[in-house]
């Protein structure tokens, strides 16, 4: 499992220390210092999660969680808050202010490592790294592979990142601008109608296997991946 993660701590050493176990095990690591810094880095890019303290320079780390809650761009970004306040109070606090998860300091790399992945698998499965599996379509983002049976399925890197997020979240429809900001990422520009070839392209290579069924359109809001 590879993420993108924006590290917001004030303190350098301990901000560092953070980022580079984080990219020891494999993931991008943004950084900021104050909540300031944090707002210009997701206006960049919207990460896939984000490791944030609460004692923060200026407006603290809990406003700022409140904030992204509110706002519809950021209301789905996983966040960890990792913080010197342990007390039980100050959890619950953190949790409703809308971190989905909360590690106290000092802290265990290897634990952090384990809690960002926990918190992808719930918030954003298609980065977890987990095989996923609906009606004997197979797709495992290890080896970059989707089959059905023996039947291998030859998909671009676009469409096989297209699918993969469809399978993780079935039963759901997703906007042409959801999917741009999913699957290609919300800092990078292209036409939405983009999103409606490579559709196109997925149910023609599942068209062999059958599973271009499970390719569900939406007229008016957009697509899906059916579960019945």
């Amino acid at each position: 499992m590879s993420a993108t993660v924006l590290v917001v701590e004030d303190e350098p050493q301990i901000l560092e220390l953070v980022a580079v176990n984080l990219e020891h095990s494999g993931h991008r690591v943004l950084r900021a210092a104050t909540a300031e810094e944090a707002d210009t880095a997701i206006r960049a890019e919207l990460p896939d999660v984000l490791v944030l303290d609460w004692m923060l320079p200026g407006e603290s780390g809990l406003s700022l969680a409140r904030r992204l809650r509110a706002d519809e761009r950021t209301r789905d970004l996983p966040i960890l808050m990792l913080t010197a306040r342990a007390m039980e109070q100050d959890k619950l606090s953190g949790l409703e202010a809308g971190a989905d998860d909360y590690l106290t300091k000092p802290f265990s790399p290897k634990e952090l490592a384990a809690r960002i992945k926990a918190v992808l698998r719930r918030r954003a499965p298609q980065l977890s790294g987990d095989s996923v599996e609906v009606e004997g379509l197979r797709l495992d983002p290890a080896s970059h592979r989707v089959s059905a049976g023996e039947r291998r399925v030859t998909l671009s890197p676009a469409e096989f990142k297209l699918l993969h997020f469809l399978m993780t979240h079935p039963g759901r429809v997703y906007t042409r601008t959801q999917l741009l900001d999913q699957v290609w990422g919300d800092h990078i520009y292209i036409e939405e109608r983009t999103v409606d070839v490579h559709i196109r392209r997925l149910r023609k290579a599942l068209e062999a296997t059958g599973h271009d069924r499970l390719i569900d359109t939406v007229r008016g809001s957009g697509y899906g991946l059916r579960t019945a």
